[in-house]
């Protein structure tokens, strides 16, 4: 009995000290994921004023309303008396129209007693508050105003157009700003993704990540492979050479990409004068300017950055080949050839299984090296889909598409992932720990 409750002791002992550290996975990566699901989830644009915060409900900025609407309605009825004939019966109308619709929506009891609140406020030169700025009010009182002011506005549009008017800009910015005060719901579902899974340009993306990474991804586990055999060999100067191989890996992201940019430039850059020289390349600026030749810039410049990193795992695993392994085989007569293939290439598996898998979600994730190298270009040939998503999140202000972006991001890591660890890692791993 007392040996049961020691043990139940100890679990709640080990469930105690792992807690924080799920905590802090929670907060630090499953929040943020959440958080961006549920944006996704809404038409979110901050150069949009009607869209630029999540809404569930039709409601109205009071505080804008309130300081906006009484000048439009003055504006309008001291341009109805200084017009004349024709243009003085239509801005009566249009005062007469607006003012309908104004008292039509303070019948809502509660609209009203906010709006005699933020008056009292506003006349005293006082601060409202942020809570008070906002209330729901009734979708058809909303959608009736929202239409007759999208009506004025265009009224006072044609009589700016007519010369009717003596303070037009300043009428049509008054009904744009009373406009502007209601809020509409924004929520959309999962209609970004139906959008943006029905569009090429995701699929384009999706195309030129993928292609990067399985190209990128190859050439730098062949080439990562290859320094680790030749680091892993007892010569003078060894310590020098892996101090020397790991400064690609270890110069920033951002700072690689402008050296290459420079390498690459068509006038003075001089890797690209060398490939011109060569034959590689038609002529110098080909490898920034066109679509094919940009891919392969980005690629290069992709493995002379990560291939140290690769040959820095691979070269740990090497190190834990036991030498006897080698001295058994080359007693039984295996060539240099045959041990490689029958004693390092299995013993390395479960290492080189590991670096494909980090490369590859890295590759995937690719967004600062073709930022600043070619910016997705030439004609979006080289953009990913992270970078896809940072255009449409930062440059179009559009967070919900952007989110929504993100989250495929997100889901096709996990899968990539899932196929690695179940179809090639699980094996190996699982042989390994047996």
């Amino acid at each position: 009995m007392r040996f049961r409750q020691r043990i139940r002791t100890a679990n709640w002992t080990a469930y105690a000290m792992v807690l924080p550290a799920v905590l802090i996975i929670a907060v630090i990566a499953v929040w943020p994921l959440i958080r961006t699901f549920w944006i996704s989830m809404y038409d979110l644009r901050l150069n949009d004023p009607a869209r630029n915060e999540l809404n569930v409900s039709y409601g109205i900025n009071a505080e804008k309303y309130a300081n906006s609407m009484p000048l439009l309605l003055s504006l309008l009825n001291k341009e109805a008396e200084a017009a004349s004939g024709k243009s003085h019966t239509e801005l009566r109308e249009l005062a007469d129209r607006l003012a309908r619709a104004d008292a039509g929506l303070r019948e809502d009891a509660a609209l009203q007693t906010r709006l005699d609140r933020i008056n009292a406020l506003l006349d005293d030169f006082k601060p409202v508050p942020a809570d008070m700025q906002n209330i729901h009010i009734d979708k058809t009182g909303a959608e009736r105003m929202r239409s007759e002011l999208s009506g004025i506005g265009q009224s006072l549009q044609t009589l700016k157009e007519q010369g009717a008017l003596s303070r037009a800009d300043e009428a049509i910015g008054l009904a744009k700003a009373v406009q502007q005060s209601f809020t509409v719901p924004n929520f959309v579902g999962f209609g970004h993704y139906a959008r943006l899974l029905s569009e090429p340009r995701l699929w384009e993306a999706l195309d030129h990540t993928a292609l990067f990474t399985a190209i990128a991804v190859a050439l730098e586990m062949l080439a990562g492979l290859l320094i680790a055999l030749l680091m892993n060999r007892a010569f003078r100067g060894r310590g020098l050479v892996r101090a020397a191989v790991l400064i690609p890996w270890a110069t920033p992201t951002a700072v690689s990409a402008m050296i290459w940019h420079f390498l690459y430039d068509g006038q003075n850059g001089i890797v690209a004068k060398l490939f011109a020289e060569i034959g590689l390349i038609p002529d110098m600026g080909a490898l920034l300017s066109t679509r094919a030749w940009a891919l392969f810039a980005v690629v290069l410049a992709d493995v002379w950055k990560t291939a140290p990193f690769v040959a820095l795992l691979l070269l740990a695993g090497l190190q834990t080949i036991s030498a006897s392994l080698y001295e058994a085989a080359q007693m039984d007569g295996a060539s240099r050839w045959k041990q490689f293939v029958h004693v390092t290439v299995p013993m390395l598996k479960p290492t080189f299984f590991v670096a494909l898998l980090f490369r590859t979600l890295d590759a995937f994730r690719v967004f600062d090296l073709i930022y600043v190298l070619t910016g997705g270009g030439p004609a979006n040939s080289t953009e990913s889909i992270s970078i896809y998503a940072y255009k449409t999140m930062f440059a179009e202000l559009d967070f919900g598409a952007g989110s929504a972006l993100s989250v495929i991001v997100f889901a096709c890591v996990l899968l990539i992932s899932i196929v690695y660890v179940k179809l090639l890692g699980g094996e190996v791993l699982s042989r390994r720990i047996g």
